[in-house]
């Protein structure tokens, strides 16, 4: 959790950074102004990446412990095996699903009684976070590629709108994806501790 709030408190100077490209002037903008906020923001930027990477290995050990968790409570609730845990983050294209999947099996066998049906909107916070993630990672994505493209100053805002709007679903699925991190792990403890025999 203290990982997914470091990838928020990187999205805001991001998010600064995107504003202020699209509010710069560069017909006024004198060269040594312009490289040391190249500096900067290029600082600004490494972090972010060493911040995303830290928080993506840790998330994904925490997702392989839950779902070997889920094992135990429900073994018979899972459409994959536990390897899915970790290797569906990185397949493309299935990427998009399999995580999710997964989470809902890991979701529903740390419930009390994970044979019974979802309750309404018992999936909601899972499913919010989910959505938010895909249209960041589609939306920067989208960035990326707008900018690599780019051959005008036009085209550069246009990709620097994508990466705002990017950041800030990031930043919305990382507070969403915290927010799941506690509900699942609290749903986790409570379920292992009525699973140990009194004393």
């Amino acid at each position: 959790m203290i990982l997914l709030a470091a990838n928020i408190a990187c999205d805001i100077p991001l998010g600064v950074i995107a504003l202020r490209t699209l509010g710069t002037d560069y017909r006024y903008e004198d060269e040594s102004g312009n490289l040391a906020m190249m500096g900067a923001d290029l600082a600004t930027y490494l972090l972010t990446i060493l911040v995303f990477l830290a928080t993506v290995v840790v998330f994904v050990v925490w997702f392989h412990r839950v779902r070997q968790n889920a094992e135990v409570f429900a073994p018979d609730g899972h459409g994959r095996g536990a390897g899915w845990a970790i290797g569906g983050w990185f397949v493309p294209i299935a990427c998009f699903w399999i995580p999710r999947v997964t989470a809902v099996d890991i979701w529903r066998a740390s419930r009390p009684d994970p044979s019974a049906g979802d309750g309404p909107g018992e999936l909601r916070l899972l499913n919010f976070w989910w959505g938010f993630w895909i249209a960041s990672r589609l939306t920067l994505w989208t960035s990326e590629r707008l900018a690599m493209r780019a051959d005008t100053l036009d085209d550069l805002l246009t990709a620097t709108w994508w990466e705002l709007a990017g950041t800030v679903l990031d930043a919305t699925a990382a507070v969403l994806a915290i927010l799941f991190v506690r509900r699942l792990t609290s749903m986790q403890d409570a379920k292992a501790n009525d699973m140990i025999p009194a004393a």
